[in-house]
């Protein structure tokens, strides 16, 4: 039996021999998350986002999201498709020592595909969009993504970056400071290959990563995947799974929600 996993820290993925997708929902998953790679320049990503969730009197980290609008972050619907008391921290770097540039933001609504279904992850669709209270600040610590054309497609090998907080390495000792890992994307043809996702992926997902070293893993779930076309980078990706083999396992690339399949549907909603 082949498995795979989510990447948030609350769900596991099951796939069976015939390739069908059961989600299970755990409780205690080790937070691991963005694997191999190194500790970003402050503020290098400003439109990185921090999604906690309560636990007690205390906010934890659990999922990555992406400032796209002054008033609105894109996650994974997987990140935010159970109950719990949620916060957005806008500006961070280290998730233990405040810069005073952080925005706290409380989460009362979040916008899940209407496609998306917990319980077949092998459909796609996971994608939300979190409404703000009120409107980000714009600033050296802030800024908004800039997302990519409808429908575009990148090339095999297109130079991307996956950032989130975390270990890097799938072991390692647990950072709170934001790191990045290079992940070149993979195209759709490559990655639906027998050895490698098989029909797993859709095309409206996108690979990156797949060598024996980088990838995201535990805790990155609806996080960007930063791709860089014309000098310039665009959210390509919003993290959604990787394989319980390992999260670096060879020829089993990091796999992302496609945001250019999903433009037209943030513009009706996040306007």
């Amino acid at each position: 039996m082949l498995k795979y996993i989510l990447l948030s820290a609350l769900a596991i993925l099951v796939l069976t021999e015939d390739l069908v997708f059961l989600p299970r929902y755990l409780e205690d998953v080790p937070q691991t998350r963005v694997v191999g790679g190194e500790v970003a320049k402050p503020h290098s990503w400003p439109w990185q986002v921090s999604l906690q969730v309560q636990s007690g009197r205390t906010f934890f980290h659990n999922c990555g999201g992406s400032l796209i609008r002054k008033g609105w972050v894109v996650t994974a619907a997987h990140c935010v498709d159970s109950p719990g008391t949620r916060r957005l921290v806008l500006g961070a770097h280290n998730l233990d020592r405040k810069n005073g540039l952080e925005q706290i933001m409380p989460v009362s609504r979040v916008i899940i595909h209407p496609q998306w279904n917990t319980n077949d992850l092998n459909a796609g669709f996971d994608i939300a969009l979190i409404p703000l209270p009120t409107a980000a600040t714009l600033n050296s610590a802030v800024q908004l993504a800039v997302l990519p054309p409808s429908g575009q497609i990148l090339p095999n090998n297109n130079p991307c970056y996956i950032t989130g907080w975390g270990r890097t390495s799938t072991n390692g000792p647990q950072s709170k400071i934001l790191k990045q890992a290079r992940l070149p994307s993979v195209n759709f043809q490559t990655c639906s290959r027998p050895d490698w996702w098989g029909s797993a992926v859709k095309p409206t997902m996108i690979c990156a990563g797949g060598g024996r070293s980088n990838s995201g893993c535990f805790g990155d779930s609806g996080g960007p995947l930063n791709c860089q076309v014309g000098g310039r980078y665009y959210v390509h990706g919003v993290t959604s799974f990787v394989s319980s083999l390992g999260c670096n396992t060879f020829q089993k690339p990091t796999v992302f929600t496609r945001v250019s399949a999903y433009i037209g549907w943030i513009n009706n909603i996040a306007r």
